[in-house]
């Protein structure tokens, strides 16, 4: 592509879908912020009017990534109820898809290293996607015993963590990992079990 120079269009996001498409090629440690700009059409020099190293244009692309999340995990959330237990599950799977049809800004967000405290937008955008997953774990625990309730940031992790893990092993493409089933089927049968564990469901659901 022929560079354009400062006069871009809009440079800045066009720096950012660089980033993302060299991300999914490479991760995110593997490309250079001159070579960013050699993907979006622009000089090197140019680039540093909107980021001042790859960590900031990296930090853009995970930041505009909770926002998609945020948004789709709200919408997920939503379309679960007046159900507790359908809202969390919906949840789930939105987390599932969103890896699916977001790589580069999942990588962005969850693998690059980049701190969610780096800026106060990063961090309420960060907070507002997760903190959906938690307000579902705690409208379903209520359906616990107190006794035998966990925390509601214990049973969001612990949907998150087996979430993340069925994304980096087996909806991802890496290779040498498959599974005879499919990542949603991996997912909600994981989710079911440790559900059943904490009796929300029965034991033949």
């Amino acid at each position: 592509m022929a560079k354009q120079g400062y006069h871009h269009g809009n440079l800045a996001q066009a720096l950012v879908d660089a980033c993302l498409s060299l991300i999914e090629a490479r991760g995110p440690m593997g490309f250079t912020l001159s070579e960013a700009a050699r993907e979006a059409g622009v000089t090197p020099a140019a680039v540093y009017r909107h980021f001042q190293g790859r960590d900031d244009l990296i930090a853009e692309a995970a930041l505009q990534g909770y926002t998609v999340f945020a948004d789709r995990m709200e919408a997920a959330y939503a379309t679960g109820q007046p159900s507790d237990l359908r809202a969390f599950l919906a949840t789930g799977a939105a987390y599932l898809q969103f890896a699916r049809d977001n790589p580069g800004h999942y990588v962005a967000m969850f693998e690059s290293g980049i701190s969610v405290n780096r800026s106060p937008a990063l961090n309420a955008a960060a907070s507002r996607g997760l903190g959906v997953l938690e307000q579902a774990a705690a409208d379903l625990s209520r359906h616990i015993p107190p006794a035998r309730r966990p925390p509601p940031q214990m049973f969001a992790a612990h949907v998150w963590a087996l979430s993340h893990g069925v994304v980096e092993l087996f909806a991802r493409g890496n290779p040498g990992r498959t599974s005879p089933y499919s990542p949603d089927d991996l997912l909600e049968t994981g989710v079911g079990i440790y559900l059943r564990g904490l009796g929300l469901l029965p034991a033949d659901t």
